[in-house]
């Protein structure tokens, strides 16, 4: 094992990136190597080879060839031949983005296509070759860019969706140093030396300049910065579980918190809340946009804002809603047969024959009802329900606003129905209609939502 290789097992088995382990049935996790056919990746897909049988792991390899460069069908055919003497199997994808396409772009792309493979393997992890010169670039043009401190942290060795980036302690140089010590044939792709490119001219100008008035330990004092952000951002997100009152929730679709406490924070503590928050579900909410969800949170219920990229935030009644806005609206179902099950947007719902108990509960997520066709479908405009054991009728509009339901989420929600009258809004309201004697065979239905 080269002094390279024993470094890596040893900062993995200290940082645990690759677990707990979950394995599938052959007793271990697939993860999909990321190579472009540089030093850097394939390094990494060396490396990786040699340390995967003790980290449990399948190996896939993936390139992207973007279809920018007349020559590059060449360079995957070198990673092809590269995986094969590995033994490992290949994916190739073709992107076709044409010459002019922008730095951005093709990451863009690139990252689309990567996720598919992984989906693709049902793989665990994403694995790709960031090392500490690409955290270092990353955090100069964060800078430049105005980034708060939290951006300044860079880029993580965790990020969403099983992406891992397990090289970031080690440099460029030691990571080309590898493969050609391994005899390994690699390409340079000509785009890392166009100026052109933003990253690309902080590589071959701006760095190597500060490293000329200042020294080779700057780079390691720029990393060391990325440090002290990361362990704030980490400090932040443990103070959410701390504030007495917030009562952060964190949905598939967002998080909300609650209202009262949020506008009593001092205007730059509750400005890192809310940022804190949202990197925790996925949203990058810079300090001028985060002010401007403080304002929301201090307002009336009902104010809305838009966030870009489909995100919104909403004061609802005492909470402060933020997360992405839901556009579609399910399509009515009618279930068939004495049992069975269906998915109604983020609900499911299950359905059974049962005998009816001795009283049913108005607001619940199971009810009964007394046998024979229904349907489940969205809330109608204007639409009325008498409330079980209540007096007179109630629009649904009142009573899902009365049950605290997010407005995005009003459209979309389950109504229980039968021949034009609602029978039960899960978790809001039970009608008085089709509600089975006691102990007659009747329909039990349960709704569940977000898997809960």
């Amino acid at each position: 094992m080269s002094g390279l290789t024993e470094r890596v097992r040893q900062h993995l088995a200290r940082a645990r990136l690759f677990g707990p382990r979950r394995h599938d049935a052959a007793g271990q996790s697939t993860a999909v190597l990321a190579v472009s056919g540089g030093p850097d990746s394939t390094a990494l897909l060396d490396l990786m080879h040699v340390l995967a049988p003790e980290l449990g792991l399948a190996l896939v390899v993936a390139h992207a060839d973007h279809g920018i460069r007349p020559d590059s069908g060449a360079t995957a055919a070198m990673v092809r031949a590269l995986a094969a003497r590995y033994g490992l199997p290949c994916e190739l994808g073709m992107l076709d983005l044409g010459p002019d396409a922008s730095e951005t772009a093709a990451r863009r792309a690139r990252l689309a296509w990567l996720r598919a493979v992984q989906r693709r393997h049902a793989a665990r992890f994403l694995v790709t070759a960031h090392h500490r010169d690409d955290q270092v670039e990353t955090i100069l043009l964060r800078l430049l860019r105005g980034s708060a401190l939290a951006g300044l942290a860079g880029m993580p060795a965790r990020g969403r969706g099983g992406l891992v980036r397990p090289l970031l302690p080690f440099t460029r140089a030691e990571l080309a140093a590898h493969a050609a010590a391994c005899g390994l044939v690699t390409h340079d792709d000509p785009a890392n030396r166009d100026p052109r490119h933003l990253r690309s001219w902080l590589r071959q100008a701006i760095v190597p300049s500060l490293v000329a008035r200042l020294g080779e330990s700057v780079a390691g004092d720029i990393a060391r910065v990325g440090r002290h952000a990361a362990r704030s951002r980490r400090a932040w997100r443990a103070v959410l579980d701390l504030l007495p009152g917030l009562d952060l929730r964190v949905t598939p679709q967002g998080f909300d918190v609650a209202r009262g406490p949020l506008a009593g924070y001092d205007a730059n503590l509750a400005i890192e809340v809310l940022r804190a928050a949202g990197r925790r579900v996925g949203l990058v909410l810079g300090p001028r946009r985060a002010r401007a969800v403080v304002a929301i949170a201090h307002g009336d219920s009902g104010r809305r804002l838009e966030l870009g990229d489909g995100w919104v935030a909403e004061a609802a009644l005492d909470r402060l809603l933020v997360g992405r806005a839901r556009v579609d609206r399910p399509t009515a179902a009618a279930p068939r047969g004495v049992a069975g099950s269906l998915h109604f947007g983020a609900f499911r719902l299950q359905w059974r024959q049962e005998a009816a108990p001795d009283r049913l509960e108005r607001r619940t997520w199971t009810t009964w009802i007394t046998a024979g066709d229904w349907v489940v479908r969205p809330p109608g405009r204007g639409e009325r329900l008498e409330p079980l054991r209540g007096v007179g009728r109630r629009e649904l509009r009142r009573l899902l606003s009365e049950a605290r339901v997010p407005r995005p989420d009003r459209a979309g929600w389950p109504v229980v129905a039968r021949g034009g009258a609602v029978l039960w809004v899960p978790g809001v309201c039970r009608a008085a209609a089709a509600v089975p004697p006691e102990g007659t065979e009747a329909v039990r239905i349960d709704v569940t939502r977000d898997g809960r």
